[in-house]
């Protein structure tokens, strides 16, 4: 069989239509056992629609995921015909709507709206060089997005308002100031971690706040700030002199000349939710970091800081929240080299290191004894509750490409369990935000971990290497250990959850109610 890289697509299309059928075979056809492998294609049945469809696969499966790649097609009067991204989409809105119960007139125009994004991506990048700086070009490799959503790169507005700063094309722009007096500014936290970032010095009485463009273009109606403007209560001192990157997140990005993370509000919903900075969320950030400095120094584990935030206050909560700004540890203080984890599940991240060539089963050793025993500590001793899905791991590296070290990320999707801790000082929606319960918190611990990571980087190192995988999940259950009933179910093969994100956009639900559907677990031991 040729293998074809599974990311490696010619076009939008087939870009689109991967997502959708992943996304079919995860939480749809594989949990009702309506997949089919057949030599290189895999058949799946739409059992409520009546209809097969068909794709080809890259190499045998092994584990939860499929490799799918060109055709796709769908069976029609005893033959196969082309089926493109648009007709999937259909099909598959078809079956949600017949299996729930009620349909999702959002589901067609986010679906297009990703497709729309990822051509003009795609366009935009090809006129585009690699990033001299190697840590900033992983950031911003990401094209394709989440292998298992069904609109990865929906993003609102037209691309003429947001390609000047989205990642995938390599965008740099240069943050705003705003001079805001000093009994305006709300900041919590370490306030010489902004001073830190400051281009130059703020007027008499006044402190500076940084904006991302895009979301003062997008607060420009508000009628609080315009008066602000217009009074001179606030002022805008332009851009300062440092270039800041869009990372993988797109409103959270870095600036090299000050080695540290901007994470701003952006009041555009990208791939799942508006990614504005809820008050809830300023105040946890600053919260969790304090709380968790000690467990991760216990650990001897990366957690990256974010000391303070900042903003604005006016009347109303919608500027207090659209000019919240966190800033987070840079990369700098890292040993060797930082990259994405996700840049590795994608073709050319991964072959870029030497050690993938020559070591692949000692780099895969190395790569989870400092991804997987932190996560699970942190969950079975400590009562935190990571989210180490591929957009929040960044793996250091050696000249030669080995993993000596890996760094987590983002408090927001951090939260301690109910129970565990003393939260009695946080308001009472701070502490809502910050806590799971004990279900809630594995099923996100065990999702983003297996599944979600290294299933992903164990299948892109599996294109390098075919013959290879059992190996990897023989390797990986060697730092699973651990005398506790989640980990002995784990590695006795227990289904384990993932994200259903095909069913929570078509139930609109939360992200934090998202639903999760069980799939085969990698780490089965053959024999028991």
């Amino acid at each position: 069989m040729t293998l074809t890289h599974p990311a490696a697509v010619a076009s939008a299309a087939d870009g689109t239509s991967a997502a959708l059928l992943n996304c079919l075979v995860r939480e749809v056809c594989g949990p009702e056992r309506q997949l089919f492998p057949r030599d290189d294609r895999l058949v799946m049945r739409l059992p409520r629609v009546g209809v097969l469809l068909r794709a080809g696969l890259a190499r045998p499966p092994h584990g939860p995921t499929f490799r799918l790649v060109p055709p796709f097609e769908e069976g029609r009067d005893g033959g196969w015909i082309a089926a493109d991204w648009a007709r999937l989409a259909s099909l598959i809105a078809g079956e949600l709507e017949l299996s729930t119960g009620h349909a999702n007139p959002e589901f067609m125009s986010q679906v297009e709206d990703s497709h729309g994004a990822l051509t003009a991506i795609l366009a935009a990048r090809s006129r585009t060089d690699d990033s001299a700086d190697a840590y900033v070009e992983s950031e911003q490799s990401l094209v394709l997005g989440h292998r298992f959503h069904p609109s990865p790169k929906a993003r609102q507005g037209v691309p003429e308002q947001w390609l000047g700063y989205a990642p995938e094309v390599r965008a740099r722009f240069r943050p705003r100031w705003l001079a805001v007096p000093e009994s305006l500014l709300v900041e919590e936290g370490d306030p010489g971690a902004f001073a830190a970032l400051e281009p130059f010095a703020a007027p008499a009485g006044c402190r500076l706040l940084p904006a991302h463009p895009w979301q003062l273009d997008l607060l420009r109606d508000d009628p609080l700030l315009r008066r602000a403007f217009a009074d001179g209560l606030v002022r805008d001192l332009g851009p300062g002199p440092s270039d800041a990157y869009p990372t993988s997140s797109v409103r959270t990005a870095y600036l090299p000349d000050t080695d540290a993370f901007l994470k701003f509000s952006l009041d555009v919903r990208i791939t799942n939710c508006v990614r504005k900075n809820a008050w809830y969320e300023l105040a946890g950030a600053v919260a969790l970091d304090r709380l968790l400095r000690p467990v991760f120094a216990a650990l001897g584990a990366t957690l990256l800081a974010e000391p303070a935030y900042r903003t604005l206050a006016l009347a109303g909560r919608r500027l207090h929240e659209g000019l919240g700004v966190i800033v987070r540890q840079g990369v700098r203080g890292l040993p060797g080299h930082p990259r994405l984890a996700a840049a590795l599940a994608t073709p050319d991240g991964l072959a870029a290191l030497p050690a993938v060539h020559t070591a692949p089963l000692a780099w895969w050793d190395a790569y989870v004894s400092h991804v997987a025993p932190p996560v699970l500590r942190a969950y079975l001793e400590h009562g935190v509750v990571l989210e180490p899905h591929l957009q929040n791991v960044l793996v250091c590296v050696d000249d030669n490409g080995m993993p000596v070290q890996a760094a987590f990320r983002d408090l927001e999707g951090t939260k301690v369990v109910t129970g565990r801790w003393d939260l009695t000082h946080l308001p009472a929606r701070v502490r809502e935000a910050v806590t799971y319960d004990a279900h809630q918190g594995w099923d996100r611990v065990i999702y983003c971990l297996l599944i979600n990571h290294l299933t992903e980087v164990a299948a892109a190192l599996a294109d390098l290497h075919p013959d290879l995988e059992p190996d990897l999940w023989r390797t990986a259950r060697t730092h699973f250990t651990g005398d506790h009933p989640l980990l002995r179910a784990v590695l006795a093969g227990v289904p384990v959850p993932a994200k259903a994100n095909l069913r929570t956009r078509w139930s609109r639900s939360a992200d934090r109610s998202a639903e999760y559907v069980p799939v085969a677990n990698p780490l089965r031991a053959e024999h028991p």
